[in-house]
């Protein structure tokens, strides 16, 4: 029918969307580490550059600083990839509604463990990655189904969610020029923890109780 086919469409952008905007934003970390550096994260991390020549200050050495950020990062992505068979075991043992529970909670967890990080509390960001990072590999296992709904076009769907996955790198990056312009990272955090909602609605309306079958049978509706 019309408003099958309207809510299949529905289903296909709304996941684009939440697989370009939220599932592997993590791999932009590069972008988030400007901001972190401004904000003096792990700053006591860099000692002061011996001065030899007396002419004058140098910039203090922070290569500490630097291990400590990309230390984040290799934990997240370590995760990332460690978490996909549990993950994937999950989805097939519970369904898709538990499954995106379970990933909206943890990526709204490290959402705002992010949002409430300071300086002071700088180590937070480890368990804040891996939250997002396990979150995201959740939530494109949970949209890669998808394509069972179009049927022919189900490997072109399937391929377009991992473009996207990858594309979500971007939204450190607007991170980054939007807390150039004077936005809080607090307040972007909160604004993306916010996002759960959007998630939720997703998971309720748009999305199927237990999984899409493939071959999809003659009349199958969902949601």
């Amino acid at each position: 029918s019309r408003r099958e086919a309207g809510r299949r469409l529905g289903t296909l952008l709304s996941g684009l969307l939440e697989c370009m905007c939220f599932a592997g934003i993590i791999f932009g970390w590069a972008s988030l580490v400007y901001v972190l550096k401004d904000m003096h994260y792990f700053e006591e991390l860099c000692v002061p550059a011996a001065n030899g020549t007396g002419n004058g200050t140098q910039s203090p050495d922070c290569r500490a600083q630097d291990e400590q950020l990309s230390l984040i990062f290799t934990v997240g992505s370590f995760m990332n990839n460690f978490m996909t068979f549990p993950t994937g075991y999950i989805f097939d043992r519970f369904g898709t509604v538990p499954a995106r529970l379970l990933a909206i909670s943890l990526y709204t967890s490290g959402m705002l463990l992010i949002a409430f990080s300071t300086a002071a509390t700088a180590l937070i960001l480890f368990p804040a990655m891996c939250l997002l990072s396990v979150g995201g590999i959740l939530l494109i296992l949970t949209n890669m189904q998808v394509g069972n709904l179009f049927g022919k076009h189900r490997s072109t769907i399937i391929t377009l969610y991992n473009g996207a996955f990858d594309s979500s790198s971007a939204v450190f990056l607007v991170v980054k020029l939007l807390y150039e312009q004077g936005l809080t990272l607090r307040a972007m955090f909160l604004f993306l923890s916010a996002c759960s909602a959007w998630h939720l609605t997703r998971t309720f309306f748009l999305m199927p109780r237990w999984h899409i079958p493939y071959p999809l049978p003659p009349g199958y509706t969902y949601g």
